[in-house]
């Protein structure tokens, strides 16, 4: 029995508040208004950008809110006026929607569409209201997605089609932390083959980096972590050696690093969101040409630092966010290049979870013991 036009009793994640338990609520979903689409949801990954909301840092905060934005489904319905997708077909929500006519999406230099960019902010669709309820209450989206509940409403410039062969509990992870990694390498930094390369922080974004990193031919591929658990796995993924930081306690870390290899990196990508590590992964980038990609998020009101001389001698200090993807029209093609085994995605899967037990997968990522847990509906 079809439940387009009708308002559905959706099981969901809701965040009430910072630093507190996400409790399981029966949520009201409402029809898709004009250009909106509602998605069955069949599984998602959870990601430290949603632990980043939750632990009260991330300035455009709004309680209550269901967080998650590396989900896959299947269209339940469409609004009026949406074309791009239809009932029944296979779709990524996108946290970086790709509305094709803003001066940004004309850019080849950003994929950063501004359409709906302020309502996304706010928690809200772009008619300035919520398509979540619980007891005639609003509850509030996160980034255009809020892949934390069996049904959700979005964009259609958020969603794209993918092929209906992927499958739906693994391919979410694409809608960010496997994109945004191995897109820095490839869209930000331009990687070239036999470049040397250093990534800090070897989570599953830097694993991505890693992974591009081979793929792009580096020659010397360091991954560096506090945490020498990870070694093993980031091998596995492209690294050619590791290093611990807390092992060379005698001395700036960028320091060891520029005598240890001959002058410092061709490409360092940051990708733990430490503003002293963005400082020190600057810094490790070679003097003259040395390029460094911020990619993990800071706390708000923190800020960066270092002597200007860094970048007057030739250092370039960037930043990226979901890897620089178009999303619409490129996350179908990574999608497309996984079903060939040319890009893993398998791989970054450590822990399947129901959402029930959604608070331990923060509890796993936080230890350091998941790269990804999927929460599977």
């Amino acid at each position: 029995m079809s439940t387009a036009g009708q308002v559905i009793k959706s099981r969901a994640a809701v965040a009430w508040g910072a630093n507190q338990p996400l409790k399981i609520e029966t949520v009201d979903v409402e029809p898709p208004r004009a250009g909106e689409v509602r998605i069955k949801i069949i599984s998602t990954g959870v990601c430290h950008t949603d632990a980043y909301t939750l632990s009260g840092q991330d300035s455009e905060a709004v309680w209550p809110v269901i967080l998650g934005h590396e989900g896959a489904g299947i269209v339940e319905s469409v609004g009026e006026g949406v074309t791009s997708v239809a009932p029944g077909d296979h779709v990524l929500p996108l946290y970086i929607p790709q509305c094709k006519n803003c001066e940004y999406c004309h850019n080849s230099k950003t994929n950063l569409c501004q359409k709906i960019r302020v309502t996304q902010g706010r928690g809200v669709m772009p008619d300035g209201t919520s398509r979540f309820s619980i007891d005639g209450k609003p509850v509030y989206h996160y980034m255009g997605t809020s892949t934390f509940s069996e049904y959700t409403v979005v964009c259609e410039i958020s969603v794209t089609k993918i092929n209906v062969n992927a499958p739906l509990e693994k391919v979410g992870l694409l809608g960010c932390g496997i994109s945004t990694g191995y897109g820095a390498v490839f869209n930000t930094a331009k990687v070239e083959k036999d470049s040397t390369v250093a990534v800090w922080g070897l989570g599953a974004v830097g694993l991505a980096v890693l992974m591009g990193a081979k793929e792009a031919g580096a020659k010397e591929i360091v991954g560096i972590d506090i945490n020498p658990s990870k070694f093993e796995t980031a091998k596995q993924f492209g690294a050619t050696q590791c290093i611990n930081p807390l092992d060379y306690p005698d001395k700036p870390f960028q320091q060891t690093l520029v005598e240890k290899f001959d002058g410092g990196f061709d490409y360092t990508f940051e990708c733990i969101g430490n503003v002293g590590t963005m400082r020190c992964a600057l810094e490790a980038a070679h003097k003259g040409w040395g390029v460094s990609v911020i990619i993990g998020v800071a706390g708000a009101g923190q800020e960066i630092c270092t002597r200007p001389f860094q970048l007057v001698t030739g250092r370039t200090w960037k930043g990226t966010a979901f890897g620089g993807w178009k999303s619409r029209d490129q996350v179908p093609e990574l999608v497309e290049k996984y079903l060939s085994k040319h890009l893993k995605v398998d791989e970054f899967i450590t822990h399947n979870l129901k959402l029930e037990d959604i608070n331990q997968s923060f509890d796993l990522m936080h230890k350091g013991e998941s790269l990804r847990a999927m929460i599977h509906f």
